[in-house]
């Protein structure tokens, strides 16, 4: 039985982040990502081409969970799940966006930051939810608001690091979105994507070996 987007993206812990200038860089970066063992990424909907490199990205790996982020509105929604996008993501909390996605049975995680939009947006119906942007208020943020909504799950996004990274999943994170720490729009203006791959493999290294608490 093939795993759910959001079952996949529970198992691996890491969704990485693509934000590219051409269609170009975004093959090397996803095929960069790919061999260094990242198996979620996020294409967003600011990428020029970003509907036609979710699908080209689909067609040329079909092992791997691609999905639409920066999705603000409905109709972003729709265009991105007619373009194959297994999954969305969202910067903000959209009640319409996340009925559409639904009404096409296509998981979403959108972003929030208070408990009040935590607890929205699971009554909206997402069962997983962005913490976003996470990076100024940190690891024990995301503890403390597990402890009176413990049945959403979340993905921290916003200043992930290598250095940071297990921090968040040991606070209760059940995934993490990575975006300049793994994908640096200056590695792939230089080309150099064995430096990607390289973090990507660290990051994946990281998401395996974190001790949870128990």
């Amino acid at each position: 039985m093939t795993a759910s987007p959001l079952e996949e993206i529970r198992r691996t812990k890491l969704v990485a982040i693509i934000r590219s200038q051409s269609l170009e860089g975004l093959e090397n970066t996803v095929r960069s990502l790919f061999q260094g063992g990242i198996r979620a990424v996020e294409i967003t909907l600011n990428t020029p081409g970003a509907l036609s490199g979710i699908e080209r990205m689909k067609e040329r790996y079909p092992e791997l969970l691609i999905g639409a982020g920066t999705v603000l509105d409905s109709e972003s929604a729709r265009l991105a799940i007619l373009s194959g996008a297994g999954y969305l993501l969202t910067p903000t909390l959209k009640k319409e966006t996340i009925e559409t996605a639904n009404r096409y049975n296509v998981p979403i995680i959108p972003g929030v930051m208070t408990p009040t939009e935590v607890l929205t947006a699971y009554e909206y119906g997402a069962k997983m939810v962005k913490i976003f942007p996470i990076s100024h208020l940190g690891p024990k943020y995301l503890s403390d608001l597990k402890g009176p909504i413990p049945f959403v799950e979340t993905m921290a996004v916003g200043g992930i690091s290598l250095e940071n990274a297990a921090d968040y999943l040991m606070a209760g994170a059940s995934a993490l979105g990575i975006g300049s720490s793994l994908v640096d729009e200056k590695l792939v203006k230089q080309g150099d994507f064995s430096e990607i791959e390289r973090r990507a493999a660290r990051f994946v290294e990281i998401a395996q070996n974190v001790q949870l608490p128990k």
